[in-house]
């Protein structure tokens, strides 16, 4: 059996045991260890608990996400009911400030936009919502307040990465003001987060350019 093959039903094989996803209606293909996710689920939030499902299985590099939300009726909403909703929920989250998050929805799309001190609470808006009825997708275009104390973010992030599982040899981090480029190699996608997550928790952090590229071995 080819390697293809073998990655393509250990993805498969993880779907169908995480219990919060409806895999059978979800498609998988494999090439060189980028797995396309196709087919259909019936909310937002196993399209996205998919995608995070399938990056867990060694030997996945990447994932090209191509799943369509098909709604149930019982659970499809107005755009408006939803707006209403999404605003509720933000307002009732402790750890992104009020009203720093603006709500937009046009056919159960859902675009974030406004500004917060941490990339957390960009993180935290989204997940808040995933599990909302009626929508079909998000937009974060959330941004993050640029601080004045952003000159030792490149040693921030290397201090951290020498605290982790991650070899910080393999990395290299370079920072223009409050933008970090993450270059080099690591060996699995979820390496690939950790290094990222430790560039955004750095403070004076604006934007990450994650260019990490997975190397290790399927091993299957």
């Amino acid at each position: 059996m080819s390697l293809d093959r073998q990655l393509q039903e250990a993805v498969l094989a993880q779907l169908q045991w995480e219990p919060d996803i409806t895999a059978a209606h979800i498609g998988v293909a494999a090439d060189n260890g980028i797995v396309t996710l196709t087919g259909h689920v019936p909310g937002y939030h196993e399209k996205h608990a998919a995608e995070t499902a399938a990056a867990r299985v060694k030997g996945v590099k990447a994932v090209a996400q191509k799943i369509e939300v098909l709604l149930p009726v019982q659970t499809q909403r107005s755009d408006e009911d939803i707006a209403r909703a999404a605003v509720d929920r933000l307002a009732w989250e402790s750890a992104i400030p009020r009203d720093a998050i603006k709500v937009k929805v046009e056919e159960g799309w859902v675009t974030l936009s406004g500004t917060v001190p941490w990339h957390y609470q960009r993180d935290a808006a989204e997940r808040l919502l995933q599990g909302l009825y009626g929508i079909v997708g998000i937009t974060n275009l959330t941004t993050i307040e640029p601080r004045p104390d952003a000159g030792n973010i490149g040693h921030d992030i290397d201090t951290a990465l020498h605290r982790g599982w991650l070899d910080p040899k393999t990395i290299t981090v370079s920072v223009d003001g409050g933008c970090v480029k993450l270059t080099g190699t690591v060996q699995t996608p979820d390496d690939r987060l950790r290094a990222a997550s430790a560039a955004w928790a750095s403070p004076g952090t604006t934007e990450v350019k994650n260019e990490l590229v997975v190397i290790g071995r399927s091993g299957l």
